[in-house]
């Protein structure tokens, strides 16, 4: 008897290698992914660290603080 581990790579292999469509709609899957994380991120996330401060001890204390922040207890 194949082990658990074993059993479910033969079907995930398998499984992958009959697809037709799904290749497709994987290769569509990876696409969006990479747009999202790669593309998008010049665009909407901005480096505010070193924008923002000009040496790294700057940038270290700027992060310090926020890490270390405690908010009042209401």
């Amino acid at each position: 008897m194949l082990s658990l581990s074993k059993q479910l790579y033969l079907f995930y292999r398998d499984g992958f290698r009959s697809m037709v469509v799904g290749r497709t709609l994987w290769k569509i899957i990876v696409i969006k992914l990479f747009i999202i994380f790669a593309v998008l991120k010049f665009f909407l996330f901005p480096n505010y660290l070193q924008n923002n401060f000009n040496t790294e001890r700057e940038r270290a204390g700027h992060v310090l603080e926020n890490l270390t922040r405690t908010s009042p207890i209401r």
